[in-house]
């Protein structure tokens, strides 16, 4: 089971109460189980997760252990709390980092500590938001914030590997705060509009767009096509791919192309593989280089405002 904190818990993984007895735990697994088995018509995904929740849960100890935010069987700590800054250095690579602007996650990470403070209740002692027991409890559309707020941070540490060849700007407005560009990349191989999200699971392509059971309505896709048209407006520039970024176990493949819109390419990329595909280019993409890249810059550092 992830650790993503947009991830089920083992608790609505199995639809009991964080009040539930053992007995009524062990109840719903075994009737989840039933319900789920591939051999009796259920899906196959379901029924792991019914294990992995059950796993996590199934003895007062385990149970316990969760609860005060352990990892897993290891019973390390998750670590969700707020980074010191930037991108960390590099160990024994000297080579310039990406030009960076903005801060990455740093609005997600503000709206999280808004809204768990005033979820927890007015006069509350948090003296650790991020505590993932407490962050566990919180309702999914709050945990979804912080899981974001980290996808952000991990592609931000992502980017900044591509090297001085490339511009990258972070938390791009585009109107409300709410509709922000996550990253906006300027290199040789094109220009880039991002998200990055983490939904707690996999996710998969319908008509050029991307379902999962994380996503609920959402249509990130859509959402990017609409904010990079904002943009594009403002700078008077042209975008060669528009990038959903996951976690690498929410996707089959590393990178799955999703169609077209206006051009520019549009497609969902697994965190790990980012950088290399930054550096080769989509597939179809039109490169930008020479005095272009140089005139894109200026028009972007002239447009672009940070929410």
């Amino acid at each position: 089971m992830s650790d993503s904190p947009s991830a089920a818990t083992p608790y609505e993984v199995l639809g009991v109460q964080v009040t539930a007895t053992q007995e009524e735990i062990r109840r719903a697994y075994r009737r989840l189980l039933r319900e789920t088995h591939p051999d009796t018509g259920g899906s196959a995904a379901r029924f792991v997760a019914v294990q992995r929740a059950w796993e996590r849960i199934a003895t007062p100890e385990l149970r316990a252990a969760y609860d005060r935010g352990a990892r897993g069987a290891d019973d390390e700590r998750v670590a969700w709390s707020a980074p010191a800054g930037g991108a960390p250095p590099r160990r024994g690579d000297t080579r310039p980092s990406a030009r960076s602007h903005g801060h990455p996650g740093g609005w997600r990470r503000e709206r999280f500590l808004a809204l768990i403070r005033e979820w927890a209740g007015r006069g509350a002692d948090l003296p650790d938001p991020y505590d993932p027991a407490l962050v566990r409890s919180a309702p999914a559309e709050i945990r979804h914030i912080l899981a974001d707020a980290l996808a952000e941070e991990a592609t931000a540490r992502a980017l900044s590997s591509l090297g001085i060849g490339y511009t990258v700007w972070h938390d791009v407005a585009t109107g409300d705060p709410e509709d922000k560009i996550d990253h906006v990349v300027l290199g040789p191989t094109g220009l880039f509009a991002m998200l990055s999200e983490d939904f707690g699971g996999e996710v998969r392509a319908r008509r050029g767009e991307l379902v999962g059971a994380g996503i609920g309505y959402a249509r990130p896709v859509h959402a990017l096509e609409a904010l990079s048209r904002v943009l594009a407006r403002a700078a008077r520039v042209a975008f060669t791919g528009l990038l959903v970024v996951l976690p690498d176990d929410a996707l089959e493949d590393s990178v799955l192309v999703l169609g077209r819109s206006r051009g520019a390419v549009t497609a969902a990329v697994r965190s790990s593989v980012l950088p290399a595909l930054l550096r080769v280019g989509l597939p179809g993409g039109r490169p930008v280089g020479g005095t272009e890249l140089f005139d894109v810059r200026t028009r972007l550092q002239a447009a672009i405002r940070f929410v």
